[in-house]
């Protein structure tokens, strides 16, 4: 074999680009059919979308046949993506990519979203700034600006999800506006409004007049805002006895312009006198009523409200019950209109604030301001203050729909990961309120509904019209636009085709990619949308298509800053993505965000913490980059002996994969990236690539050629068990590992079974053991099924096919299956003693500054009979890794009293015992005085310890966690002490 020289300095830039276009080239993001079970997506109740909770390594052909569908939450083509979309993106990359190596055939179906209110904004922003305004430009001219912005910005977002790595088909992308959604859009209006779903009427609405459009419910965003309570009275008609006002107490006082009543609680004594009576509205000189309700509560404030219908959603409720007259006082531009009285006409709402105050006082009806601090509505999109509004607009009647979804989550056809935002929906789905679909906006899905003015009939239809199919008459189509997330929600199935046979209950006439990939398998998204988005998304897909449009929901938490804030252009705490994968590189943003991301939690970071990621991808590139620069005169071995500690890592490996398995299948990112880290980082490269040193260094030739190849043939096998999580540089090593094995005669997949299989010495059967004649496969990976052929004529260095029907890319590779049969406990369990016993002399050096390159004398006596021939058996692996040069082993309490002398160490651990040598290793005299000083520092430290946990102020009030911590620390402590007074009477003599 020829060995491979890697850039000594890790540099992802240098090879990302050119992967992600090989990766593209190849296909291997867009599934192919052939062979697929076109039926098991259409899952049962109870159906497992993945071997959840089971053995997966043992999962039925048919089972890996079945489509792994994911749609990505498509970002609004407004800007470019922040760390949100960042950990969204990198987490569908991490599970695509895991079903894509366990042979199902994967779809992650790309698109954007037209952002409806963001994009009209940033156009009006452009034409503002060259001095001009929509109305002026027109609709048409307006919406092709409104392309153009689309276009550029749809490119950089492009640039962005293709930097990350991700492994979407880039040929099925999608995008809200375009044709086919745009009929499906329309499709669905018509058909609910037939169905007595969609309807139009004058109501309460939440109004941004800054985007100058309806909002719903969810688009509001209520923070606790600092105010004040403004007290006025208002004098009561009718003769009425002394008090002759009613005390009202109000946040918005530029709203009594448009009161029509008082209420009061009907069981509210102070009050009964009035109910029925007449009062003055200040400012306007109109008579209200006074009306008794139990909405109002008598206990809170003056227990008298002022009642404003056209701009109080529970006042409006309020008002429908006792008949009141509906007074709007506002302009669509937030400013005040010709229902009030002159002196307010055009003024803001907050000028108007003023001067209805200055005015009040003048009339002598104001009493008193206090300061609070109250939750204020705010536009989810510009931050502008959100004012109820008396307007006409159509609404989708959510009640039925959501039934369905409510009783689809009760059959457990959905299951959300983490389980606890379940509640999150069912609370939301069972107080769910109409939902205003209209804009009154240019951008978007223009409603397709046309009125005509001869006859003032509203015709709604799949088709344009000209003339009113009524009377004849001239029609205009509505002005308005649907809400963008009306066209969201129908985005797993529209993006499939759905709009070419909304009925699918048709089976013959369904499109091939809704027949195949509908409904989809998970989605994965923040849960900061589960209302505006996939709860609507589960309505439309049960509505229109008769089944759920997924079963698993992955539910994120938001990305913060370390101190717990939102990420925000105003915090200045922002981190661009692209910065750091130029930093970093796309896997270490990859694999910190999935490291990070719990389930359930925030993930709070700042740009330091993406240093794990590239630590970590670092330890991967300069492993690899040592085996590969020693493979010089090594012949390839295709079917190697294994030797014990051969078997020890791949059942590790094959542990490590069981659990990513099982981690990955849960949506659990977190715990698939820690075991990652800790199976590459500790057991590969610091236990087994340092013990392969004893053979690839000393050995002679056949035994260096055997113990190269188990080791190339493990480290494929590791990076295949990393590469969802860091798919960028296990790819780069992973051309030049098969490149290598190929043009060494490799055959099979790192070292497949073949003729007989490879001899191992010992073990269970299984990957990797013996089997009953002695042989044992290898641990590998066969072809994968369904999966895209590899297009690319060369052959090693990631192009093309290796011989013997090897991927040569790694992303089409098998995953380590994690069977039972790879994994063998009992030799880990042994292994594990013997990595403690190494561990103790690595510490004990440690403490006593022996120098690395110094070796030194070591007894260990074993007491149980099997981990002593185990220990006696792995010998000069021991000396190897502890830096010893002479080393004794044996039984316990054997030898023991030819080591009392001074100069020597002793530790006793559990099941061993260990006396090392080290006076001729180190400095007595410094080490001595070493100790001492640590020992004075300990003693104190024992003292201020031992003072807090007598103190019953610290007792009494600390947490039991706390005191338990504290406790253990002095336990430590202690010890340390005792091992140092140990230390020091062994040493003293020679100091």
């Amino acid at each position: 074999m020829r060995s491979i020289e890697l850039e000594k300095s890790f540099n992802p830039n240098s090879f990302e680009d050119a992967i992600y276009k090989k990766w593209r080239d190849s296909g291997v993001f867009s599934p192919v059919t052939a062979n697929m079970d076109t039926s098991c997506n259409r899952r049962t109740e109870g159906a497992d979308s993945g071997g959840r909770g089971s053995d997966a390594g043992s999962k039925a052909s048919a089972e890996n046949l079945k489509p792994f569908v994911v749609v990505i939450p498509p970002p609004n083509v407004t800007g470019v993506l922040h760390m949100g979309h960042a950990l969204n993106i990198s987490l569908q990359d991490i599970v695509t990519r895991y079903h894509r190596m366990c042979g199902r055939p994967v779809l992650w179906l790309p698109g954007t979203d037209h952002a409806g209110i963001a994009t009209q904004n940033i156009v009006e922003k452009r034409l503002r700034a060259a001095g001009k305004s929509r109305r002026e430009l027109g609709r048409a001219a307006f919406l092709e600006e409104a392309w153009r912005v689309k276009e550029e910005h749809h490119s950089v977002i492009s640039l962005q999800i293709k930097k990350m790595g991700a492994g979407v088909d880039w040929t099925r992308e999608r995008f809200t506006l375009d044709a086919g959604l745009s009929r499906a859009v329309r499709e669905v209006f018509v058909t609910l409004y037939e169905r007595n779903l969609i309807y139009k009427g004058e109501y309460l609405v939440n109004w941004c007049a800054s985007c100058g459009t309806a909002l719903a419910d969810d688009e509001v965003e209520h923070e606790e805002t600092a105010g004040k309570m403004y007290h006025i009275k208002y004098k009561i008609l009718d003769g009425a006895s002394v008090p002759a006002y009613i005390e009202i107490a109000t946040t918005r006082p530029e709203t009594l312009l448009g009161d029509t009543a008082i209420a009061v609680h009907p069981d509210d004594e102070r009050y009964k006198a009035f109910t029925g009576k007449n009062a003055e509205l200040p400012l306007t000189g109109r008579a209200i009523p006074v009306v008794a309700d139990s909405y109002v509560d008598k206990d809170f404030g003056t227990g008298a409200v002022k009642i404003t219908p056209a701009h109080d959603p529970n006042d409006w409720e309020l008002g429908k019950r006792h008949k009141l007259p509906v007074i709007n006082i506002l302009n669509a531009d937030g400013t005040l209109n010709d229902n009030v009285p002159e002196a307010f006409r055009g003024l803001s709402v907050k000028n108007a604030r003023e001067a209805v105050i200055a005015a009040l006082k003048a009339e002598g009806c104001y009493l008193k301001e206090e300061e609070i601090t109250h939750p204020v509505g705010h536009c989810y999109r510009c931050h502008t203050i959100i004012e109820p509004y008396l307007s006409e607009q159509w609404f989708v009647r959510m009640q039925p729909l959501a039934q369905k979804a409510l009783a689809a989550w009760q059959r457990g056809e959905i299951v959300f990961y983490p389980r606890k935002w379940e509640n999150t929906y069912r609370h939301w789905l069972e107080n769910i309120r109409d939902w205003c679909i209209s804009r009154q906006l240019w951008w978007g899905h223009r409603i397709p509904a046309w009125n005509c003015a001869a006859c003032g009939k509203t015709t709604v239809s799949r088709e344009d019209i000209a003339v009113c199919p009524h009377c004849g008459g001239k029609v205009e189509q509505d002005e308005d636009v649907l809400d963008t997330w009306f066209s969201s929600w129908l985005w797993p199935f529209s993006t499939l085709g759905w709009e070419k046979a909304p009925d699918t209950n048709c089976a013959a006439d369904i499109p091939p990619d809704l027949k195949l990939y509908y409904p989809t398998t998970a989605l994965v998204t923040g849960y900061d949308i589960i209302f505006f988005w996939v709860s609507r998304m589960i309505m439309a897909g049960l509505e229109f298509t008769g089944a759920v449009p997924f079963r698993d929901i992955c539910i994120t938490g938001l990305v913060r800053d370390r101190e717990g804030r939102k990420m925000s252009k105003s915090l200045g705490n922002g981190i661009d993505p692209l910065e750091l994968i130029a930093e970093y590189g796309a896997d270490a943003l990859k694999f910190t965000l999935g490291f990070m991301c719990a389930q359930g939690q925030d993930v709070l970071i700042d740009k330091e913490s993406f240093k794990l990621g590239s630590k970590f991808a670092n330890k991967i590139w300069n492993a690899s980059r040592y085996i590969l620069m020693n493979l010089d005169g090594r012949a390839y071995v295709k079917t190697p002996h294994l030797n014990l500690f051969d078997k020890w890592i791949y059942s590790k490996l094959g542990r490590a994969a069981k659990i990513m398995r099982a981690a990955f299948e849960g949506y659990r990112y977190n715990e698939a990236a820690q075991c990652a880290y800790e199976y590459f980082w500790n057991d590969f490269c610091d236990w087994y690539v340092e013990a392969t040193k004893l053979s690839t260094k000393h050995g002679d030739d056949a035994e260096k050629d055997r113990a190269v190849s188990v080791l190339l043939n493990v480290l494929a096998e590791s990076l295949k068990l990393v590469h969802p999580l860091l798919p960028f540089v296990t790819e780069e090593i992973y051309g030049k590992v098969i490149s290598v094995i190929s043009e060494g005669g490799g055959q099979g997949e790192g070292g497949a079974q073949a003729e007989g299989g490879a001899q191992v010495e010992g073990g269970a059967q299984g990957d990797g053991g013996a089997q009953a004649d002695g042989s044992a496969t290898v641990p590998g990976s066969a072809t994968v099924p369904g999966s895209a052929p590899v297009q690319s004529s060369g052959q090693g260095d990631g192009g093309g096919q290796g011989e013997g029907g090897r991927p040569a890319l790694l992303v089409m590779a098998a995953y380590p299956s994690g069977s039972e049969t790879q994994t063998d406990a009992e030799l880990e369990l042994r292994f594990s003693f013997l990595q403690e016993i190494i561990r103790s002399i690595r510490t004990i050096r440690s403490e006593a500054v022996v120098p690395h390159e110094k070796k030194i004398q070591a007894l260990i006596t074993v007491e149980n009979e099997l981990n002593f021939d185990f220990v006696k058996q792995n010998e000069a692996l021991i000396k190897a890794l502890a830096g010893l040069n002479e080393v004794k082993i044996e039984p316990s309490n054997t030898g023991a009293s030819e080591v009392q002398a001074s100069g020597m160490i002793a530790f006793a651990g559990t099941g061993y015992g260990l006396f090392l040598r080290i006076a001729d290793a180190v400095d007595v005299k410094t080490l001595v005085l070493k100790w001492e000083k640590e020992m004075e520092r300990d003693k104190k430290y024992i003292l201020q310890l031992e003072a807090k946990l007598a103190n019953q102020n610290f007792i009494l009030r600390a947490p039991a966690e706390l005191i338990a911590a504290e406790k253990q620390k002095l336990v430590e402590a202690r010890a340390r002490i005792e091992k140092i007074e140990d230390y020091l009477m062994r040493f003293k003599e020679q100091a």
